[in-house]
C-alpha cells in the first residue's frame, strides 16, 4: 500500500510549491480534436490541469500523438520521472490495438512498469479505459469485431493494473458519452471540444471526491466554435486521412486476416471461441506479472 498524503492544508504540492500534473499517452492527451484559436491543440489534460487547485498547477503534457505502451515506457517516462509529480495520467493503447504487432503479454508489462516507477516517487494515478476504434469508426462487424476483442483486452489489463497500484481509473470505454457524436470529431476516433470538456469533468470528479482537486471543475461548454461541416470533411481528407492511415497500414493484411477468422467462426456458430481465446491471452499477461508490483520488489 502506498503511504497516504500529508495531512493539513498545507501547500499542495510535494515540495512545498504548486502541484505538479505530468500527462502521459497518445494523441487522446496530446488533445487532438480540441484547437484552440491559434490551432494548437489543448485538450483534457490542459483544461483538468486549470482546476486541480486554486493555485495554477505546474503542467508538463508529455503525450504524444501515435505513440504506443512501449513509447510511454522507453520515451515518456523517464522525462516525467525527472520532473517529480504530484499527478500522473497515463491514458494508453489505442495504439498498440492497430498494430500487426499488438501483445497483450506485452502491454501488460508496460504498463506495470510505468504504474510502479510513478507511484514509486509517491504520485497520484490516473488512467482511463477507452472505446474501441472499430465501433468508433462504424467497421463492419467482422472488422470491427477483431479490435473490440484487443481493446476490451487492453482495458482488462488497465483495470486490473489500476486497482494493483490504487490509481484513480475513469471507466471511459462505453456510456452515452461514445455515441454522442456532439461529442467527437470529424474522424470519430479522438473528441472535440466538448468531449474533451466531458474526459476533463470526470476526472476532475474522481480528484474532487478524493480532496485532490480543490480549483474549479472545467466547464462544459465550448470556448470556440463548433468547426464546420466543410472544415470537418476536409480535414478528414487530408490530415484525419493520413492520420488512420499512418497508423493502419501494418495492421490492414492482418485486419483482414481477422475480418476471414471471424466469418469462419460466425459460420460454424463457434464464435464463442475467439472470445474465449482473447480471454485466456489477458489472464495470462496478467498471471505473467509478478505477484508483488513492479517496483514494490
Amino acid at each position: 500500500m502506498r503511504p497516504p498524503p500529508p495531512e493539513g492544508p498545507e501547500e499542495p504540492g510535494r515540495s512545498g510549491g504548486p502541484l505538479r500534473f505530468v500527462a502521459l499517452g497518445d494523441s487522446l492527451t496530446e488533445g487532438v480534436g480540441d484547437p484552440t484559436g491559434d490551432g494548437v491543440w489543448r485538450g483534457w489534460a490542459a483544461l483538468l490541469a486549470d482546476g486541480l487547485a486554486e493555485e495554477p498547477a505546474g503542467f508538463t503534457n508529455l503525450a504524444v500523438s501515435g505513440s504506443q505502451t512501449r513509447d510511454v515506457l522507453e520515451r515518456q517516462l523517464p522525462a516525467a520521472l525527472e520532473l517529480r509529480p504530484d499527478l500522473v495520467s497515463v491514458v494508453v493503447g489505442v495504439n498498440d490495438t492497430l498494430r500487426c504487432t499488438f501483445d497483450i503479454r506485452a502491454v501488460a508489462a508496460r504498463l506495470d512498469q510505468v504504474y510502479a516507477a510513478c507511484t514509486e516517487q509517491g504520485a497520484v494515478l490516473l488512467t482511463a479505459c477507452l472505446p474501441d476504434p472499430g465501433t468508433m469508426l462504424g467497421l463492419p462487424g467482422a472488422l470491427a469485431n477483431p479490435l473490440a476483442r484487443r481493446q476490451r483486452a487492453v482495458n482488462t489489463v488497465v483495470h486490473a493494473l489500476s486497482e494493483r497500484y490504487e490509481a484513480l481509473h475513469l471507466h471511459a470505454c462505453a456510456g452515452d458519452w461514445t455515441t454522442d457524436r456532439t461529442l467527437w470529431s470529424a474522424d470519430r476516433l479522438h473528441p472535440g471540444e466538448r468531449g474533451h470538456r466531458q474526459f476533463a469533468l470526470r476526472f476532475h470528479a474522481l480528484l474532487a471526491e478524493r480532496g485532490l482537486a480543490t480549483g474549479p471543475a472545467p466547464s462544459p461548454e465550448p470556448e470556440f466554435p463548433v468547426p464546420t461541416t466543410s472544415a470537418s470533411l476536409w480535414w478528414l481528407a487530408t490530415a484525419g486521412t493520413g492520420w488512420v492511415a499512418r497508423r493502419c497500414t501494418d495492421l490492414l493484411p492482418q485486419l483482414l486476416t481477422l475480418a476471414a477468422d471471424e466469418l469462419r467462426h460466425r459460420a460454424r456458430g463457434t464464435s464463442a471461441r475467439l472470445d474465449l481465446r482473447a480471454s485466456a491471452a489477458v489472464s495470462a499477461a496478467l498471471a505473467g506479472l509478478s505477484a508483488t508490483p513492479a517496483g514494490r520488489r
